[in-house]
């Protein structure tokens, strides 16, 4: 007899739920605390590579690798192990951030070309890390229920506020001491290598061990996913009680395909590509490179930074009430697209306006930027079967990851007119 979704029983309390969010959380702050970490140093590289805009080309040389990778994984998503891809994935984060501790000793902190090339590599290879995370998890996540892929992006955008936490308080208190700069960097860079390693404990031993989680992939597999046998296999899940191969229904091994799943959301996929093209335009490189000198001084790019990173946090947990969530395909579509009226009004505030209205613009930016994601996130994969679940988490993260990378492009046309000191 054919088992079928109907015969798995769900857990009945949903064994492991805050257990499974509070992981995921940790997932999401581990696949992002690289790049803010790069964008709050960026007094520390504007120290020491002064002649190269170094936020502005380690974030281009990062974008193009993070989405070639994603468009050849988003295309095999259904042949790969989401549970290797995502290992590895964080792996490589760990490695990276570590060479990037030693690179900075080996060289005591030393500016010039030869330690920045080294930098463009190792973000590059983080570039292929965050292509690895972000369509897996998030196509992993979506097989599940909305809170986890809600939780991830929590993560994601703690991890911005973390950084920039830290890179307060390591700048406040290193200020006055010798090559100060230098020691808040190092300290930050070994905070976010603990929490990339934390998420691979976290998800290659304890996650997968869940109930809740073991239910969902089950599920998963039962139609017809095949990317989950990796993590069933390390929590010694069988497909049925027996111990006999499953025999799949032809209807739940059926599924569209990507092309089909792609056109019944592209209009979500404008949205989350244009969200990221606009923000991305603007952060980082436009608040380093583009505002005029202000009380705040050196500290002003990173309070923008922080209050950016603070207000994504907030807003990406406000659709966890359902009376906020905005679940209309029109009113996201339209939402996304008048946010593009923030371009001239962060042209002129640079201009002409006072700190203040830059810090409200960038709260407003970082409001609208975290609340959009979670809702497209997870109003996508409602009604589709784990297979395509899997598939539109992988398509999400490309079409998120093209808008980041034509919003860094974007973000050198602030350069035109400016006066270059090379």
């Amino acid at each position: 007899m054919a088992i079928t979704v109907e015969n798995v029983e769900a857990p009945r309390k949903m064994q492991g739920k805050f257990q499974a969010m509070f992981i995921c959380f940790i997932l999401g702050l581990g696949s992002l605390i690289a790049l803010n970490n790069m964008w709050t140093m960026g007094d520390y590289y504007y120290k020491i590579f002064p002649k190269y805009h170094p936020i502005l080309v380690f974030t281009l040389v990062y974008q193009p690798f993070a989405l070639v990778t994603t468009m050849i994984l988003a295309h095999y998503e259904s042949k790969i192990s989401t549970r290797i891809r995502n290992i590895s994935g964080y792996m490589l984060f760990f490695v990276c951030s570590l060479f990037q501790i030693v690179l900075d000793l080996a060289t005591s902190g030393a500016g010039g070309i030869g330690p920045f090339i080294c930098l463009c590599g190792l973000f590059s290879f983080f570039g292929i890390a965050h292509a690895f995370v972000q369509g897996g998890i998030s196509g992993d996540l979506s097989l599940m229920i909305p809170e986890f892929i809600q939780s991830f992006i929590g993560g994601i955008t703690a991890s911005g506020a973390i950084a920039c936490g830290v890179r307060l308080f390591t700048k406040f208190f290193f200020e006055k001491s010798d090559n100060g700069l230098r020691k808040g960097a190092l300290l930050s860079l070994g905070i976010s290598t603990l929490f990339q390693l934390l998420s691979i404990v976290a998800y290659g031993i304890y996650f997968p061990k869940l109930s809740i989680v073991k239910y969902y992939r089950s599920k998963a597999a039962l139609e017809g996913a095949e990317t989950v046998s990796a993590d069933l296999a390390t929590a010694f899940v069988q497909n049925n009680e027996t111990n006999q191969q499953v025999e799949f229904d032809a209807n739940l091994q059926a599924r569209l395909s990507n092309k089909t799943l792609f056109l019944q959301n592209i209009d979500f996929a404008a949205t989350l590509f244009m969200v990221y093209v606009l923000t991305l335009s603007i952060m980082p490189g436009f608040l380093y490179e583009d505002t005029r000198p202000h009380k705040l001084g050196t500290w002003y790019p990173l309070v923008l930074i922080t209050m950016y990173n603070i207000m994504d946090l907030v807003s990406s947990y406000i659709p966890f009430i359902k009376s906020l969530k905005m679940e209309s395909r029109k009113g996201l579509l339209f939402t996304t697209i008048s946010r593009f009226l923030l371009i001239p009004a962060f042209y002129f505030t640079a201009k002409h306006g006072s700190q203040g209205w830059m810090i409200l613009l960038v709260s407003y930016l970082g409001l609208t930027n975290g609340y959009l994601t979670v809702c497209v996130y997870t109003v996508v994969p409602k009604g589709y079967k784990g297979p395509e679940q899997n598939a539109l988490g992988n398509l999400l993260a490309l079409w998120l990851l093209s808008g980041i990378f034509v919003g860094v492009a974007l973000g050198w046309l602030w350069l035109i007119g400016k006066p270059q000191h090379i």
